[in-house]
């Protein structure tokens, strides 16, 4: 293996929102390093954390008319059944909702579960509840996006956090995205909630790992049975 290709397994891409905080914290680090050294050492340490926490790696992303993959890195969290929040104006009726918990060590860059357009995106002010609750999806500040596909028409709502005040979206109504593409981030911890027919099987159990734009959470046209789990 070439130096080069080494360098590119360790020195991960960072995604351009990071910039600003990065400056910020590099900035901290060389004034508190000049007013006592150890205070250097402990904000360089935090520099390093904020250039991981913005890390954006390039993903291989399955592709093919129905999969449902992660929005988001983290733990699935939820996979239950629940109405959407009204906003998005889908049917009034149950869906399966399917969240991922972002916790701070995870890469908050998050992808499209699906191949579709963007048919509507709201943004709702709101609460800043730990994202792990269930009532966070109706109380917390969230951004919601409506996707049409060929298959079905899926929700997907980033949901702010306890630690997180920032949903950046970077993708308007009518935009067509490919399953994979970035569509946002929240900045420091939060939850992503994915909504699909209420007759679609997960293919994921709470406290799976998810890996943004790779893992498969459902598929819209499969008739496979529900999946066993089993913990180790």
């Amino acid at each position: 293996m070439s130096l080069i290709d080494s360098a590119r397994k360790v020195l991960v891409p960072i995604h351009k929102e990071g910039y600003p905080y990065i400056a910020i914290a590099a900035l901290a680090t060389l004034i508190l390093a000049f007013i006592w050294q150890p205070l250097g050492w402990i904000a360089a340490i935090i520099t390093a954390w904020v250039c991981y926490f913005f890390r954006d790696p390039p993903r291989v992303t399955p592709i093919r008319d129905g999969l449902v993959v992660s929005p988001a890195d983290g733990t699935v969290s939820m996979v239950t059944v629940a109405e959407p929040p009204p906003e998005l104006s889908l049917a009034p009726q149950q869906m399966l909702r399917i969240s991922v918990f972002m916790n701070v060590f995870d890469c908050h860059v998050n992808r499209s579960p699906v191949t579709g357009r963007i048919v509507k995106q709201v943004y709702t002010p709101g609460l800043f509840l730990n994202a792990e609750l269930d009532k966070a999806s109706d109380d917390n500040e969230r951004n919601g996006l409506v996707i049409e596909t060929p298959a079905a028409t899926i929700g997907v709502v980033q949901i702010a956090g306890l630690v997180a005040r920032r949903i950046v979206s970077f993708v308007k109504e009518g935009e067509t995205l490919g399953a994979g593409d970035r569509f946002g981030l929240i900045r420091f911890g939060s939850r992503l909630d994915i909504y699909l027919p209420a007759d679609t099987v997960a293919l994921v159990d709470v406290g799976q790992t998810a890996v943004a734009g790779e893992t498969v959470l459902a598929d819209l046209r499969s008739q496979e049975p529900q999946r066993l789990f089993r913990g180790s």
